[in-house]
């Protein structure tokens, strides 16, 4: 695959790869459907949003302490963007990292979000060398939930109404893994 955009983890079928504007359409086409944004932040998502969204993320670099970047989720044989995955570097401690995930409802149920994620979490411990990566779900976002234990990470709280998102207070998993759990399983 021919690609100019940085390359910073593959699987045999998946590239995490930096966005570039060819993306945008794509991102707006999954970012816009309500299924996708129903346990996410935002709703409405609109073209212009999304040309935003990526333009910005052009200009960004992972483990920028106090940014979030998003690694676009491609498809290795094609470069089609298919999700992202986000990648939070806090300030006050950047050695502990959040991460979030974000797939297409057409390549759900293909074990394309499992791998993506095993993919960035060998990028966070192995290249970046982080201690500790937490994530946080809505308790009703079972698919999340899944996939999050699938890979091995541990549920270490339950949040109650621990953010506002559109107009109601909602409770929160969160889960975590430590560099050392992730290298030795």
């Amino acid at each position: 695959m021919e690609t100019s955009n940085p390359i910073y983890a593959e699987t045999n079928r998946l590239v995490l790869r930096h966005f570039c504007l060819e993306d945008v359409d794509s991102f707006y086409k999954y970012r816009s459907n309500p299924l996708v944004s129903q346990f996410q932040s935002w709703e409405n998502y609109t073209q212009e949003d999304a040309e935003s969204f990526v333009n910005s993320q052009i200009a960004h670099k992972p483990n920028e302490p106090g940014s979030w970047f998003q690694f676009a989720i491609a498809l290795a044989n094609s470069n089609e963007l298919i999700g992202d995955c986000a990648l939070h570097t806090p300030l006050a401690e950047p050695r502990i990292v959040e991460i979030g995930f974000t797939l297409a409802p057409e390549h759900q149920g293909k074990g394309y979000t499992n791998e993506a994620v095993g993919a960035l979490l060998d990028y966070i411990f192995h290249t970046q060398k982080k201690h500790k990566v937490i994530a946080f779900t809505d308790v009703r976002n079972e698919k999340s939930i899944r996939v999050l234990e699938r890979i091995g990470m541990r549920r270490e709280g339950h949040l109650l109404q621990n953010y506002m998102s559109k107009g109601h207070w909602v409770d929160e998993y969160q889960y975590a893994i430590l560099q050392t759990e992730w290298v030795d399983r």
